[in-house]
């Protein structure tokens, strides 16, 4: 491999294969570029440890699902909940394709910490896809209280995936086929929970009712 030719992809791959097959980091970044024949240098120019590295492997999960649905015409035509739906289904393919990496580093990593820095930055990226969402919410009339309502609703979404991963993990049947359906049925119960047209119309009755009431007889 050329030293001025060695990429981030090429250097998440190699991370990825030594961790399947030794089950656990290099060394030090010295003996991984030794082992990539590249000088350590050339991975500095890119990542600065192997946490930074590890991180780096779940966003470009995300950025590759992200990549693949954004120009699809049934992405771009569809409604939040349908948005979100074929993020799911594309991501859980992606990860479906690397699971064995996967299980290695979140199932059977016990080291909680470790699990919380290497999602950290998907954690970011998810939560600012769930924001680019048309997801409508019930608008509080206060700038903090509507960017806490949000803020909430991220975060709300970050744990279902969170929750979807795990029952993912733990998913023996044929295909993942019930990992498909925990999908469906999680999602449209969330958007079923986040549907403010009963809100709104009890507003709408309540903002009509009083108008009659005080309205002046003539």
């Amino acid at each position: 491999m050329e030293t001025s030719a060695v990429s981030k992809q090429e250097i998440l791959s190699k991370y990825m294969e030594y961790v399947l097959e030794h089950g656990e980091n290099p060394k030090s970044i010295y003996a991984f570029a030794k082992a990539l024949t590249i000088e350590e240098k050339n991975i500095y120019e890119h990542y600065t440890s192997f946490e930074d590295i590890a991180n780096s492997v779940y966003e470009t999960f995300y950025e590759e699902t992200h990549k693949m649905i954004s120009g699809d015409e049934i992405f771009i035509q569809s409604d939040a909940k349908n948005k979100l739906l074929l993020f799911y289904y594309t991501f859980f393919e992606l990860l479906t394709a690397n699971r064995s990496y996967v299980l290695l580093t979140l199932k059977e990593n016990k080291n909680i910490i470790e699990k919380i820095q290497t999602l950290k930055g998907l954690r970011v990226k998810f939560r600012e896809f769930i924001k680019s969402l048309p997801i409508e919410t019930l608008d509080l009339k206060q700038d903090k209280l509507n960017q806490w309502n949000q803020k909430s609703l991220e975060e709300m979404a970050w744990k279902q995936l969170l929750f979807t991963i795990q029952f993912w993990l733990e998913d023996t049947s044929t295909s993942f086929e019930k990992t498909d359906i925990f999908i469906e049925k999680s999602v449209n119960a969330s958007f079923d929970l986040l549907d403010i047209t009963p809100i709104k119309n009890l507003i709408d009755f309540g903002k009509f009712f009083f108008k009659e009431k005080i309205k002046p007889t003539l």
